[in-house]
């Protein structure tokens, strides 16, 4: 009777260590998964505003020309576009602690328990 305890005994710790050692893969694995989408989420937002900043310049430089030509002062132009720019950057840090930073939270929240 001892003997078949002590199997018993000796299988229920077996079960319990394999379950333990697959849960904590099972955890590493979903862990590994969520920064991976998480980071991938990063990288991808992180080349959209590169882009972006791109398209902005060039637009930015192409306007600056135009209104210049327009105003018959090229460096009037470049400095009526500079001030928007700066008006805007402004704009976005006055509003980025109740705009701009819950958004971002709220997406990387989301990506982290997708």
């Amino acid at each position: 009777m001892i003997e078949e305890f002590k199997t018993k005994a000796e299988s229920f710790t077996k079960s319990i260590s394999e379950y333990l050692d697959t849960y904590y893969k099972l955890t590493l694995v979903k862990v590994t998964q969520k920064l991976t989408n998480l980071v991938s989420a990063i990288l991808a937002g992180v080349t959209s505003l590169v882009v972006l900043f791109l398209v902005l310049f060039f637009i930015g430089i192409g306007v600056s020309w135009w209104l210049g030509d327009v105003l018959n002062s090229r460096p009037a132009g470049f400095f009526i576009v500079g001030g928007f720019f700066v008006l805007l950057i402004v704009i976005i840090f006055a509003l980025s602690k109740k705009i701009v930073f819950p958004i971002l939270k709220k997406i990387i929240l989301k990506k982290l328990y997708e």
